[in-house]
């Protein structure tokens, strides 16, 4: 991984993902006592950041390749990134689901015209099932955060953030990032790295599964105890991937652990003061603006609300908090 790839990416997606602004309220810089820049990738193509690592990864996949189709595991976003992706492409996709995902996510996968295979967290190995699949058809898969090429794609909104904080004067910030395998976080890292080096990515997770805070503290990779139980569910994976993580490591300060209520407060602040949709794992950058003002310094802090397919229930239970 590194910046020419990122760079290539940029340019193969170029006019396809949306070219998501920085946005801001007045109403949310009071709450965190600073400047708050949001980066809505809630907006996306598919409502999330993973449209853009889907379509990297897809449109870097040689003609051959491609035509055969391509498989993927993904609670929601990634699946419907990959989905899409593959719709554009003119190629089909499988995509190996939760059966407890949240029911919008899988709906709209298979809308986008992917056959979703669910499985059972409890009793059944995506793994297994996915290899089976794999060999019968010879299809490629596309990992939702330890793959080069989708790496490369979410570090074209990094991209996109160095240049629009150039344009507003901002030099100096940190910015957080809803934080799950990394693939986001190492890509924006890296392309801060490059174009803005002043800025600084710090991941934002959930309480219980924030591995990848407990990982930067250790120096070593830190695996999370469970893999559900809170309502975040698009960011709660095992462990930081193989591939981001020496990223994130050598680039990312020190992580932010946010709580439910938090998150559920950030998504109804998003709707109130910014008129956006955020789900529970997407706002999570947003809560530790908001809520762990005292472990960020300086005038201005960039987020992103990573994704925004919450179910009605869910978004209603935020919204009541107001």
């Amino acid at each position: 991984m590194n910046i020419n790839m990122i760079r290539a990416a940029a340019k193969r997606i170029d006019e396809i993902a949306q070219r998501t602004p920085l946005l801001n309220s007045s109403f949310l810089d009071a709450i965190a006592g600073r400047r708050v820049w949001v980066k809505p990738e809630c907006l996306q193509h598919t409502g999330s950041f993973k449209f853009r690592g889907a379509y990297s990864a897809l449109s870097a996949l040689d003609d051959a390749t491609r035509a055969r189709g391509v498989i993927a595991f993904s609670s929601g976003n990634h699946a419907q990134g990959v989905a899409l992706a593959a719709k554009m492409h003119g190629t089909s996709a499988v995509i190996i689901m939760p059966s407890d995902a949240p029911a919008l996510k899988i709906a709209n996968t298979i809308a986008y015209g992917a056959e979703v295979v669910l499985y059972d967290r409890a009793t059944e190995s995506r793994d297994e099932i996915g290899a089976r699949l794999s060999d019968e058809r010879g299809l490629t898969l596309i990992k939702p955060y330890d793959e080069p090429q989708v790496i490369a794609g979410q570090g074209t909104c990094g991209l996109e953030i160095a240049e629009d904080a150039n344009a507003l004067g901002i030099k100096n910030a940190d910015v957080i990032v809803c934080c799950g395998g990394g693939g986001l976080t190492s890509g924006i890292a890296l392309a801060l790295e490059a174009d803005a080096p002043t800025l600084r990515a710090r991941p934002a997770e959930p309480m219980g599964f924030d591995d990848v805070a407990r990982s930067l503290r250790a120096g070593k990779i830190e695996r999370n105890p469970s893999l559900s139980g809170n309502i975040c569910d698009a960011i709660i994976t095992p462990q930081a991937g193989d591939l981001t993580w020496p990223h994130m490591q050598r680039l990312c300060g020190p992580g932010l652990v946010v709580s439910e209520d938090e998150v559920l407060d950030a998504m109804a602040q998003a709707f109130l003061r910014l008129k956006l949709v955020a789900e529970p794992g997407g706002a999570a950058a947003l809560a530790a603006a908001l809520y762990r003002t005292d472990e960020i310094e300086g005038d201005d802090v960039i987020v992103t609300i990573s994704g925004g397919n919450v179910d009605p229930a869910m978004f209603t239970r935020a919204l009541a908090r107001l």
